[in-house]
């Protein structure tokens, strides 16, 4: 193939055409992200002939068509057709429900919105394999596999030697004021955890009990804390909730509405790109063997804690990168996070798997030192630390830039600076602040944000995709790229419609029932939500969940059967031999893209 131009590019995209087919939910927010790096887009048309798969091209600038695919199931699966079967069938429903006791369907498009973003990393990593030497290749993804990726921690979790650390059991945040003021709590430390309801006159057997399911509810998507500590909260105000959040040096953040986020939205792009200066000391790229992943060949350096990092690299990995994790003399305290594997944490492994791991002190001069000279070597630098943490210790952007001229140097963060005095950057914090605990429930149940990790999962896939784009822009360049993402970001990314119904006054919370499950004798089911008003006039709890959507079938409505027992999926007809077992024997699973 011919070299791609190379002239002028300040986008990745820059010169290349999309062109596309398909149902918009598939469709529309890939051309967005694509339209975003530079691609010229005409507007998305819809294929009446195909209803369920879109089809996407990218051409132009001396590249080879760039193809993707993407449909709601990998496999002619019966019954999976949409996002509210995606969310049944996966295990999204069963997680985000265990609040409730039940399975609920999550009022946003999730699985949707993930699945797009994968596509634009499948997009783009083809490319950046073509400009290393590669062939073209086309790209599959689906939503099933998008959904399945979304709850690989809580899979390899059901699916481990042994049981959860805390309970599983319905409960937990928000908390009320007496004012009736919604609100989030935000700690990771002990202490402060108790001096915050010490400073409420809490009794001291509640405090006690509830540190250990506030602690593990990242990881269990519940919090079954004592009712005491509500019925505390509730007998303060607000103004003393925050004198003694202030005091203790805990976090509070009230509820904000869809209403107040979309009056405040800045309309930024979900990352950022920015080239480093031009350097003669620029080194050639390796070539991509034809035959390897389109990242092969290169080198990722992870230090990152949590979710959204580690799952970044983790699919950069996936892509053919060589990831070297970077932890703490001792290791990754995580890796020890019950349950195990063969002695390890079965959800650590679902994002660690894999990668090769060096112990660096951050804290010595030495050893930073010999961190410089390991990015001086690598492609791609990627953290998650706290903000200013990289300029302290002196490994920001411009320090280990001027290592390697070359290097793509990605910061995921919470709120890329885009908030000021905004609380601190977690999952559940952000979903607070940008109006999410609205966004996921429907208009008839109170606003509460998802314990299911939402926020930490869709800002790693961004993270990802950002990553992507800036090794394109390098390969097109020749210079170094800093990449920004974040957690806002990804709540902007998700929340998206509901925020463009707010600001058009038009009803920004999804309809009452909107994706609530219907019961039967032995379990639930979910139908299609073109289908789920004229389900619901049929009363199915007498009937088995086969004959429920048996019946609903026979009267021409779609309809899935609802994943409750994770562990279960392993088993389920309609994941089929994709769910398999790594060497640790924790549940894995499958890549959420194809190469052919």
């Amino acid at each position: 193939m011919a070299s791609p131009a190379t002239t002028q590019t300040v986008r990745p995209l820059d010169g290349l055409r999309l062109d596309t087919s398909g149902p918009p939910e598939l469709v529309g927010l890939v051309a967005e992200h694509l339209r975003l790096l530079g691609a010229r887009t005409e507007p998305v048309s819809a294929d009446s002939a195909d209803t369920r798969t879109a089809r996407i091209t990218l051409t132009g600038n001396g590249y080879l068509p760039q193809e993707a695919q993407v449909t709601w199931a990998a496999g002619p699966v019966s019954g999976v057709v949409d996002e509210a079967t995606v969310q049944a069938a996966t295990g999204v429903m069963a997680v985000h429900g265990r609040r409730d006791g039940e399975p609920r369907g999550l009022a946003v498009d999730y699985a949707a919105t993930a699945t797009a973003v994968l596509t634009v990393q499948g997009f783009l990593a083809g490319l950046v394999g073509q400009s290393r030497g590669g062939p073209a290749a086309r790209v599959a993804t689906s939503a099933d596999r998008a959904g399945l990726l979304a709850v690989s921690q809580y899979l390899a979790a059901a699916g481990a030697d042994e049981g959860e650390a805390a309970d599983i059991a319905p409960g937990g945040p928000p908390f009320t004021a007496a004012d009736g003021l919604l609100f989030e709590l935000e700690t990771l430390d002990p202490g402060a955890w108790a001096a915050f309801w010490r400073a409420l006159d809490a009794p001291a057997d509640a405090i006690r009990a509830g540190w250990r399911p506030f602690q593990f509810r990242y990881a269990t998507a519940c919090a079954p804390f004592p009712q005491d500590l509500h019925a505390t909260t509730r007998a303060h105000p607000w103004r003393r909730i925050q004198q003694a959040a202030s005091a203790s040096g805990a976090e509070v953040c009230p509820l904000r509405t869809l209403a107040q986020r979309a009056a405040e939205q800045d309309g930024a792009a979900p990352w950022s790109l920015t080239l480093a200066p031009r350097s003669a000391g620029h080194r050639p790229r390796a070539a991509r063997p034809a035959a390897e992943g389109p990242l092969t060949g290169l080198t990722v350096l992870e230090a990152g804690r949590r979710i959204q990092a580690p799952l970044a690299a983790h699919l950069l990995g996936l892509l053919g990168a060589e990831v070297i994790r970077i932890e703490p003399p001792g290791g990754d305290p995580l890796r020890g996070m019950p349950p195990a594997c063969a002695g390890v944490s079965a959800r650590w492994l679902a994002l660690n798997r894999g990668k090769q791991a060096v112990e660096v002190d951050i804290k010595a001069p030495s050893d930073r030192r010999r961190l410089r000279e390991m990015a001086a070597g690598a492609d791609v630098f990627l953290h998650n630390w706290a903000p200013g943490k990289a300029a302290h210790l002196g490994l920001d952007a411009d320090d280990l830039t001027a290592a390697n001229p070359a290097l793509v140097y990605a910061y995921t963060s919470g709120w890329s600076d885009r908030l000021p005095g905004a609380p601190m950057g977690t999952d559940f914090m952000v979903q607070a602040r940008t109006g999410i605990g609205e966004a996921v429930r429907p208009a008839d149940e109170a606003p509460a944000p998802s314990l299911m990790t939402l926020l930490d999962v869709l800002g790693g896939l961004l993270g990802t995709e950002a990553v992507l784009a800036g090794l394109l822009l390098r390969e097109r360049t020749g210079q170094g790229v800093r990449v920004d993402s974040s957690l806002l970001g990804a709540a902007d990314v998700l929340t998206a419609p509901a925020l463009r119904r707010a600001a058009a006054g038009t009803g920004a919370r999804r309809p009452a029932g909107f994706r609530r499950p219907l019961p039967t004798a032995d379990g639930w089911i979910a139908p299609a939500d073109a289908c789920a008003t004229a389900a619901r006039a049929y009363d199915l709890r007498d009937l088995s969940t086969d004959e429920a959507v048996t019946q609903l079938r026979e009267h021409g409505l779609t309809a899935t059967p609802v994943t409750t027992d994770l562990a279960g999926l392993h088993h389920d007809p309609r994941f089929a031999g994709s769910i398999s077992r790594d060497a640790h024997g924790a549940p894995a699973v499958p890549d959420p893209w194809s190469f052919a």
